[in-house]
């Protein structure tokens, strides 16, 4: 994992560097000099060599001492304010993602051959190449514009000072999100409960008597989990980056919002930052999908002693 975040961290600050654009050109505006724009880069740091202004934002990131060319806010201040409406967002769409992709996928795998199985499954395919933000859009303007149910978004000035205005505000961009992730999980959980449903031990099972939901129930779900657990994983990194679009098409400040005005501006300490952030975030959650497919796979829990010998026997083996 920390492998994986240091080569991130190269390809991040390289290929921003590739990218076109000045940040300084962008702070001094229009009709600027050569001679101030190479004052403000030295200023910045910018004339540097890139390897030293790589170390010196590594340094500023793990140091906390990172701020905003644009603002001057600091990036703790700036993530704080931020992942105040972005967590709880995608926490909303991940639980309501996973209520609804998980029984769902249990039935259209149980229910195959059925009318019901049939629907939920094209269902899923329709759910999977619908655009985000189409969806965000016909949300809108069906239970906000229409009927008026909720708002259209815009986080209250108050925050959570008024949980329950909060809440309002996320309803809609948290469906968003879990309409587009449902869809991907519906089609795994599916996959995942049709291969189990083929083993033998299943078989074995209903031979001795019991139901094919009692068998999946008893014997089979914690096998399907395995996949799904990864997928789940997966989907909650996801849910995170989706927010920077859901973010901007329902007018919340959170950290999507902060990225997109941030590349907007050429604000590239902040771009890094928060790139390198949910990376991380990422690989955090990736790491602790492998513990629990472990804890419900005991396959995958070999003890190293055990896995040398067992290379060693293999070699002795073959020669």
């Amino acid at each position: 994992m920390v492998i994986s975040l240091f080569l991130a961290s190269v390809i991040i600050f390289f290929v921003l560097r590739m990218l076109p654009g000045d940040a300084s050109a962008t702070l001094l505006g229009v009709g600027t000099t050569e001679e101030q724009l190479d004052q403000l880069r030295d200023e910045l740091g910018a004339n540097e060599p890139l390897v030293v202004q790589y170390a010196q934002w590594l340094k500023d990131f793990v140091t906390g001492s990172s701020v905003s060319l644009i603002s001057g806010s600091s990036f703790g201040e700036l993530v704080t304010q931020r992942a105040s409406i972005t967590v709880p967002l995608s926490l909303m769409a991940f639980t309501i993602a996973v209520l609804v992709s998980l029984p769902l996928g249990i039935v259209s795998a149980t229910k195959r051959t059925s009318a019901l199985g049939a629907f939920v499954s094209a269902t899923s395919q329709v759910g999977v190449a619908v655009p985000i933000f189409w969806v965000g859009i016909l949300l809108i303007s069906i239970f906000s514009l229409q009927l008026g149910w909720l708002p259209a978004g815009t986080f209250p000035r108050q925050g959570w000072d008024d949980p329950g205005e909060a809440l309002r505000a996320l309803i809609l961009p948290a469906l968003t999100i879990a309409i587009a992730m449902s869809a991907v999980m519906v089609r795994y959980v599916r996959s995942s409960v049709l291969d189990v449903l083929e083993t033998d031990y299943m078989r074995t099972a209903q031979s001795l008597g019991y139901s094919q939901s009692r068998a999946l129930l008893r014997h089979g779900l914690r096998n399907a989990a395995v996949p799904v657990v990864a997928i789940l994983g997966i989907e909650l990194g996801t849910s995170l980056l989706g927010a920077v679009v859901v973010e901007n098409v329902f007018g919340l400040g959170g950290l999507g919002q902060l990225l997109l005005s941030s590349v907007t501006s050429r604000d590239l300490p902040i771009i890094q930052n928060l790139v390198l952030l949910l990376t991380a975030v990422v690989l955090i959650i990736n790491a602790l999908v492998e513990i629990l497919q472990q804890w419900l796979d005991p396959r995958l829990r070999v003890p190293h002693g055990r896995r040398r010998r067992l290379r060693v026997s293999k070699s002795q083996v073959g020669a």
